[in-house]
């Protein structure tokens, strides 16, 4: 499109109350907008960091710490209405299964590294869990 025919809408734009034209000529096409006093305001964007929950610190007393394999929902018992698999207190061999761990619509079986006595449970019930996130303690 020819810059001369681009000034001459501008200057008409200018003398009338247009706010806004489009004009297409073949595969050419301008458009041209204005606002009438409005002041725009530059502001400079917002950075947003993501906040992670800290992490509590757990300390085993004298044990060891069964950390979740992945993300999901935590269950201490095969199924609902079914015993936990372990109670603090039991005693617990290398191999025990200790939980599962629903992730993606699959029951993975969290099995224990440790042998000895269940000291702690240290997440709830259906509770989500994190990865790495601390869920046993074994002494």
């Amino acid at each position: 499109m020819d810059i001369r025919k681009v000034k001459k809408l501008v200057e008409l734009m200018e003398e009338s109350d247009l706010y806004e034209i489009e004009i297409k000529e073949g595969e050419d096409s301008v458009r041209i907008s204005r606002q009438l006093g409005v002041q725009t305001q530059v502001t400079p964007p917002t950075v947003v960091l993501p906040i992670e929950p800290e992490k509590a610190a757990v300390t085993p007393s004298r044990g060891q710490i069964v950390n979740a394999p992945m993300v999901g929902t935590f269950y201490r018992a095969p199924s609902p209405g079914s015993p936990s698999f372990f109670e603090v207190g039991d005693r617990i061999k290398v191999g025990d299964i200790l939980c599962i761990i629903e992730s993606m619509k699959m029951m993975n079986q969290v099995k224990s590294e440790y042998a000895g006595t269940l000291e702690a449970v240290l997440v709830s019930n259906e509770q989500a869990v994190e990865f790495d996130q601390p869920l046993f303690t074994i002494v």
